[in-house]
């Protein structure tokens, strides 16, 4: 009769995980073991609204996610993430941004002795807060440089006193806490993320942000180049295109000299300074007007550098007055 309502009892509860999954979008695993109650609720609180935790047996876990494959394509293959105490993660949220939220919520903790270490405890060289006493044999004993210094203990050099993945010995544990140093980071840990069909793993999901985003940047910039100089036509490229169309077009016209409306008024204003220019090598063919024109622009001009006086003069000898009243006259006949 036991055994009857215990087995009520799981199917239910798959029931109950598997509607709940049905639900979400980005369908997570995450490693529970060792987090506090009192911080597994802090983590609740901070995400709630975007993700729901459901910590739950992983034989349970992993009935429902056989369930859950005839409606979510491939989700079976999170089982194979199962380690631990777990528990499932429900979101909306794509699976990056649900990595870097629980990357958030993630503390700094106390060793209590026995834990494998995450990263190598570096203590650096320097004074500590400690006054002379038992403390000294304590550091010591743990593996640390320690003497007396001025009235104070101090850390003789930089000394790594447990490496990444190492168990971490209660004597030190102790001696880490005593300097404040916590090396132990409290938080969920997802071992494996379900969106449409895919799995992605922890390695996936950990980018540098600013580095991808450089990255991205540098293609979509690197693309655009590449599309305007072969001329691909696409949403963003036909605006420059037709703009850098237009720009050569009016150049070519400008160069040939051919009239429109857009390279009238410019060609009657190169054809303008041409004339003035022209003008000035041979002022005593010039009527009052074309004086007063001149005179008007020679105020308007900046004083001339030495440098490029001599380069003007030296290009004034090499036109004739032949060839500038014969440019007069293609100009005015």
């Amino acid at each position: 009769m036991a055994t009857a309502e215990v087995s009520e009892w799981k199917v239910r509860k798959v029931e109950e995980l598997t509607t709940a999954v049905t639900e979400s979008s980005v369908v997570a695993i995450a490693d529970v073991k060792g987090i506090p109650a009192p911080q597994l609720q802090h983590i609740r609180q901070r995400l709630r609204g975007r993700a729901r935790i459901i910590v739950s047996k992983k034989s349970l876990i992993h009935h429902s996610l056989t369930k859950l494959s005839e409606s979510k394509e491939g989700i079976e293959k999170l089982a194979d993430h199962l380690s631990g105490q777990v528990a499932f993660v429900l979101t909306d949220l794509n699976p990056f941004k649900l990595f870097k939220e629980m990357e958030s919520t993630k503390t700094k903790a106390p060793a209590r002795g026995g834990e494998v270490c995450p990263e190598d405890i570096l203590v650096k060289e320097g004074d500590t807060p400690f006054k002379p006493g038992p403390i000294m044999s304590e550091l010591q004993r743990a593996g640390l440089p320690a003497s007396i210094e001025r009235g104070k203990v101090v850390i003789k050099k930089d000394t790594i006193l447990v490496k990444e993945g190492e168990k971490i010995p209660k004597q030190v544990a102790q001696v880490l806490t005593r300097l404040e140093i916590y090396p132990i980071i409290v938080g969920l840990n997802l071992t494996g993320v379900y969106e449409n069909g895919l799995i992605f793993s922890p390695e996936d999901l950990r980018i540098d942000d600013v580095e991808f985003m450089s990255r991205l940047c540098d293609a979509i910039s690197g693309s655009m180049n590449l599309a305007m100089f072969i001329h691909y036509i696409t949403d963003r490229t036909i605006e420059p295109l037709i703009v850098q169309a237009e720009q050569r077009a009016l150049n070519v016209a400008m160069a040939s000299g051919i009239l429109t409306k857009k390279t009238a008024e410019l060609l009657l204003q190169k054809a303008h300074g041409q004339m003035l220019s022209l003008s000035s090598r041979i002022p005593d063919a010039l009527d009052d007007e074309l004086k007063a024109k001149l005179t008007t622009r020679k105020k308007r001009e900046p004083e001339e550098k030495p440098d490029e006086g001599k380069e003007k003069k030296k290009e004034e000898k090499d036109v004739s007055e032949e060839d500038a009243a014969s440019g007069l006259g293609a100009l005015f006949g």
